[in-house]
C-alpha cells in the first residue's frame, strides 16, 4: 500500500516557492529526490544543497488538492510547537503565500518500516510510541482539538451507511449495523485524555534509521486524546498487512493492556465505519488511490470486529 501517491516534484514548484525554500535552508538546492509513500499529491522531496546541507521539503497548492494546503498549515502549527523530546523532525521554516504552502524539515536519513511488518521493527516502533506518549503527556500543544471532537463525524460512518446502505453491503455488517453504530458511539466517548496524539500512525508515516531510531512524521491530524490511541491505531496497520496476532498484542502492550475492551472495540468500530463509508465516495481530487486503501483497512478491521463483538 506504500508508494500510492500521485505527486508533483521539486521541479514542478514555482521558482518563487523554490527560492523561498532555499532561503529557509540558507543555500541553493542542487538535488531533490522524491519520496514514496503516503497520499499527498504535493511534493515530498529530500533535498541537498550546494554546500551539502540536507532537508526535507513538502509543498502543495489547491491545484493539486483543495484540502491539502489546509493540512500543511495545520501541520506547520503543530510541528512548530512540538517539544524537543518528541521523536519528530524539526520544522526549519514554512513558506505560505496564500496559494502554495511549503514546509521545510530537518532531514531524517531513514526508511519506512518493512511491510508486512517485521517483528523487530514493530517492537522498536511500539516502544517508540510508548515513549512518545510519555513525552507528550500532558499535551504540550495548546491549539489542538480534542480527539472526540475531531473524530465524532468520522465515527458516525455506520449511521450514514444505515441511512443509505450500498447495494452490496457485507451480510455480516448488515446483520450487525445496530451493534456497530452503538460501539462506534462508545468509541467516541472513550477518547478523552491529555496526550498529544498523532492520529495517523502507520508505516508510511514512520522512519527508521540505521541505528533503529524511530521518527514519527506528518502531523496534520494531531489532537488531544488518550495515551493508548496511537498504539491502537498502529495495530490497524499491522492487521492490514498480516503476520501478527494483534489481539494478543492489545492484551500485553503496556499502553493498551489496561484499557476497557469495549473502548478499544468502539474505536475500531468507529474507524471501520469511517473507512467503509469513505471508500464508497468518489476519490478526492489528485488522490486517486486513497479509496482503495480505505476499503482495504475496512476489510482488515471487520473480521477483527466480528471476533470482538461475538
Amino acid at each position: 500500500m506504500q508508494g500510492t501517491a500521485t505527486r508533483i516534484g521539486w521541479g514542478d514548484l514555482p521558482a518563487v516557492v523554490r527560492s523561498a525554500v532555499e532561503g529557509i535552508i540558507g543555500d541553493r538546492v542542487v538535488e531533490a529526490v522524491s519520496q514514496s509513500g503516503g497520499f499527498s499529491p504535493g511534493t515530498a522531496d529530500r533535498v541537498r544543497t550546494a554546500t551539502g546541507r540536507r532537508a526535507f521539503v513538502k509543498a502543495v497548492s489547491p491545484a493539486q488538492n483543495p484540502d491539502s494546503p489546509v493540512m500543511h498549515r495545520a501541520e506547520a502549527r503543530t510541528a512548530g510547537a512540538l517539544p524537543p523530546t518528541a521523536p519528530t523532525p524539526r520544522l526549519l521554516g514554512c513558506h505560505d503565500d496564500d496559494e502554495w504552502v511549503a514546509l521545510v524539515f530537518s532531514d531524517v536519513d531513514g526508511r519506512h518500516p518493512t511491510t508486512p511488518w517485521r517483528a523487530d521493527e514493530l517492537t522498536r516502533v511500539l516502544s517508540a510510541l510508548e515513549a512518545m506518549a510519555g513525552a507528550l503527556t500532558p499535551n504540550p500543544v495548546a491549539h489542538v482539538s480534542a480527539a472526540a471532537e475531531l473524530l465524532a463525524g468520522d465515527f458516525a460512518g455506520w449511521h450514514r451507511i444505515a441511512a443509505d446502505p450500498p447495494p452490496r453491503l457485507d451480510p455480516w455488517v448488515r446483520a450487525h449495523l445496530d451493534h456497530l453504530r452503538h460501539a462506534a458511539d462508545e468509541g467516541v466517548a472513550a477518547l478523552s485524555g491529555d496526550t498529544l496524539c498523532h492520529l495517523d500512525v502507520r508505516a508510511d508515516n514512520l522512519l527508521l534509521d540505521a541505528a533503529g531510531t524511530v521518527t514519527v512524521v506528518d502531523w496534520p491530524w494531531a489532537c488531544r486524546g488518550p495515551a493508548w490511541l496511537d498504539t491502537a491505531l498502529l495495530l490497524v496497520n499491522v492487521r492490514l498487512y498480516g503476520g501478527h496476532d494483534t489481539e494478543a498484542m492489545l492484551r500485553r502492550l503496556p499502553l493498551t493492556a489496561g484499557v476497557d475492551p469495549a473502548a478499544l472495540t468502539g474505536v475500531y468500530a468507529g474507524l471501520a465505519g469511517f473507512f467503509a463509508d469513505s471508500a464508497r465516495r468518489p476519490p478526492p481530487p489528485g488522490i486517486p488511490t486513497v479509496r482503495a486503501f480505505q476499503q482495504a483497512q475496512a476489510d482488515a478491521l471487520l473480521p477483527w470486529l466480528a471476533e470482538r463483538l461475538a
